[in-house]
């Protein structure tokens, strides 16, 4: 069994500079059959440039919801939601798509790459859109990057769960975005793979510079970022700052 993280009550660090996100008592409620359904219920917390946030917390506490909004995927029904720079409240679905190809990278479970495509043509989908010009050069650079220089013309099905989660962090860090979502991006692999990805996940994290928000089930993992969230019933419980630590020797 995991340690408990050695948590000490948070604080919000003196600084001059807007908090990369925002979240002002937002409100999730989804409608489902037996009627409404409350998801995620006064959510505030600021988050600052670069900063490492682990959210934790049980199955159907809302944290994959969370991300959601911060991403635009789902729209707040209450509060306010601010993220780079951008009031999701005046985005229509235009402006958020182009915030996330602008400002965002996420990465999931499910590695959510295209099977039709090569890994180097996965990479190269956001920059594509974004209009750049070297997007198949910029791609092979991320691709080698993490370890897959060989492996450009390779489809998903040719590729082992591990290939594949590479494959999706050099999408999300292709773009240099300002923020990273992961969402349990372990879940599907085995330790020693999720250890070597998680690695690479936060060395790259240093190299960029990128803010990070990881939701995970994994303690040890959590307590590699520098501020964990807990989450119950759609709430805050605690939001508190730790020593982040090493990854754990093999």
């Amino acid at each position: 069994m995991p340690a408990p993280l050695d948590l000490v009550q948070s604080s919000a660090p003196h600084s001059h500079e807007a908090p990369i996100i925002r979240l002002a008592a937002v409100d999730l409620t989804l409608t489902a059959l037996a009627g409404p359904v409350e998801i995620l219920r006064g959510l505030s917390i600021e988050v600052a440039r670069g900063e490492t946030l682990s959210v934790v917390g049980p199955s159907g506490s809302g944290k994959s919801s969370m991300l959601m909004v911060i991403a635009g995927l789902e729209r707040a029904t209450g509060g306010c939601v601010v993220v780079a720079g951008r009031d999701f409240a005046v985005l229509d679905e235009d402006g958020l798509a182009r915030f996330r190809r602008d400002s965002l990278g996420m990465v999931f479970q499910d590695f959510h790459l295209i099977p039709t495509m090569t890994a180097q043509e996965n990479v190269a989908i956001p920059l594509e859109l974004a209009g750049r010009a070297d997007a198949f050069a910029r791609a092979a650079d991320c691709l080698a990057t993490v370890g897959l220089g060989e492996r450009l013309r390779h489809y998903p099905g040719q590729l082992s769960g591990g290939e594949q989660q590479r494959v999706a962090l050099a999408r999300a860090f292709a773009p240099d975005p300002d923020l990273l979502l992961a969402d349990e991006p372990t879940g599907n692999l085995d330790g020693d793979t999720g250890r070597q990805v998680m690695d690479l996940l936060f060395d790259l994290h240093a190299q960029h510079g990128t803010t990070l928000i990881l939701v995970t089930h994994d303690l040890d993992l959590a307590r590699r970022c520098a501020r964990t969230l807990k989450l119950r019933d759609g709430r805050i419980v605690s939001d508190a700052r730790h020593a982040a630590v090493a990854a754990p020797a093999p």
